[in-house]
Order: structure tokens, then sequence, then C-alpha cells
């Protein structure tokens, strides 16, 4: 219990730190909290010839590392993580989840609040099919410009109306907008008890004016396939929906399993969170 109530501090002691040494002169007030609110937009280095991806070079490995936040799962496992970002409903959500419904497929949808308003019978049929929702704030803005009060307010809204239609009564995972993050950001949110997830899989899929073909989308995923793969997918893809079967198919003939992201190696139960004066 003693250490994961230094865990849920850790964000707080940053914040004394770097308080600490503009006190001593070592660093300047503005360069202290400018460094804590850099913006930085996720990116990285992608599997080719079974080589795992990679994150050393695109400067914030370590931001990522301090706060728990997801990228990679056990790389020394067969194991693959589906998520999908629902900003809006373009139609393929349902044949999507009757995909993963007959494979038995677990997924995770991180969903908007337009998205809990438009399609609240769509949420019923993920959690009843045993999916998890996730948190892709309400109004889906640079949430490393905003305000802790203001980051609060956004994940407090699609939590309480994703609760409210589903029943849904936690909600642990995080996906920052546009993958768009800073080091408060992370540290807040973890604070409020959320583990962020990035991914590890990906490609340009949420142009709806460029789909190119279900072989496309399904190549794509394929030529970065690798073991412990977080993947990120947007449901308002015709070419995903379309590819999603022949993928996992031939994901489990090649030895992988597909798992929910309460079964991440890394996952951790978050710390309780702070209340509003804090």
């Amino acid at each position: 219990m003693e250490i994961q109530a230094e865990k849920g501090f850790a964000y707080r002691r940053i914040t004394l730190l770097i308080f600490c040494l503009f006190l001593l002169g070592i660093l300047p007030l503005q360069a202290a909290w400018a460094n804590q609110d850099h913006s930085y937009h996720f990116g990285f280095k992608k599997s080719k010839n079974g080589r795992l991806p990679s994150i050393t070079e695109e400067g914030f490995k370590h931001v990522i590392d301090r706060h728990g936040a997801v990228f990679l799962g056990d790389t020394t496992q067969k194991e693959l993580y589906l998520t999908f970002d629902n900003g809006y409903e373009n139609g393929y959500t349902p044949m999507i989840l009757d995909t993963l419904h007959s494979r038995h497929v677990p997924a995770i949808f991180f969903v908007t609040g337009h998205y809990v308003k438009d399609q609240p019978e769509l949420l019923k049929r993920m959690v009843a099919e045993g999916h998890l929702i996730g948190n892709h704030s309400w109004s889906h803005p640079d949430m490393s410009r905003i305000s802790n009060e203001k980051i609060r307010e956004e994940l407090s809204k699609v939590k309480d109306a994703v609760a409210q239609v589903t029943g849904q009564k936690e909600m642990r995972y995080l996906r920052p907008p546009r993958g768009i993050f800073s080091d408060r950001m992370l540290g807040y949110s973890k604070e409020l008890g959320y583990t962020n997830v990035f991914w590890s899989v990906a490609y340009m899929d949420w142009d709806v004016k460029r789909q190119r073909g279900w072989k496309y989308a399904y190549d794509q995923l394929m030529a970065q396939l690798h073991p412990g793969a977080v993947i990120l997918l947007h449901s308002i893809s015709k070419d995903n929906a379309e590819a999603l079967g022949a993928f996992i198919d031939e994901a489990h003939k090649r030895g992988y399993v597909f798992k929910s992201l309460d079964q991440l190696p890394r996952t951790q139960t978050p710390p309780a969170a702070p209340s509003p004066a804090s």
C-alpha cells in the first residue's frame, strides 16, 4: 500500500522538485514550467521484418516511462491488444463488433462526448459483449494546452456519461486526442486514475476520403505485426472494418492471442483520484 501511495504522489513530487530548483536558482521558473507543458506528438519507428518498434529516437520516451503510459505489451509473448478510436460513427462499428464477437476477440473503444451522446446503443453493445470503453476526452482538445481543471472536466464528463448509458462504473484507460500530450497532462491524468494508452501499430486509416480497399489495410497491419503490439485502428474506416476478420484469422494462424488491456502486464491498479481541492 505504501508503494502504491508513493506512485500516486509522483507527479506532485516532480512539481515540488521543479519549484525547489527554481528557488535555488538552478532552473528559471519559466523554463521549468515550459518543460512540464512542452507538447509532444506521439510517433514511433514502425516494426519491419519482425523487428520491434521503437520510441527511443522521438525525444519523449522518458516522459512515457515516468508516467507508466502504455506503448507496448510484453514483447516476449505473442499477444496483441486491439484498440479503436471512436470520435464519431460512420456506420462500420456494428460490422467491427460482429467480427470481434464471432471470433471471441476483446477490444477497447476510446470514445468522445459526441460518440457517447450519438451512439448509446452501440456503447451498450460494446459493454454487453465484453469490451472496454476508454476515455478519448469530451470535446477532443489538445490536452497539453488546457488546465488541470479542464482536463478533469473533459475526462469526468465522458466517464459519467458512459456510466449512465452502460453501467460501466470504472474507466481506467485514456487516449489523448491526436496523440498530443505533455509531462503535466500525463502526470495529472494518472493522478485521476488513468493509464494513458498509445500504440505500436498504426497506419493512416482515419481519412474517409482515402480508403484504398480491405487488402491495403490488411497488408499495413500484417507488415507491422509483432509480439506485444498495441494496435490503433479508427472505426470510421471502411477498409478496417472489411479487413479485420482476415487480419484476426491470420494473426491466430501465426500463433498470436488477442487480449484485453486489463490483461496487459504493465497495467497496474491506478491510484485513487485526488479530491477537487488537490
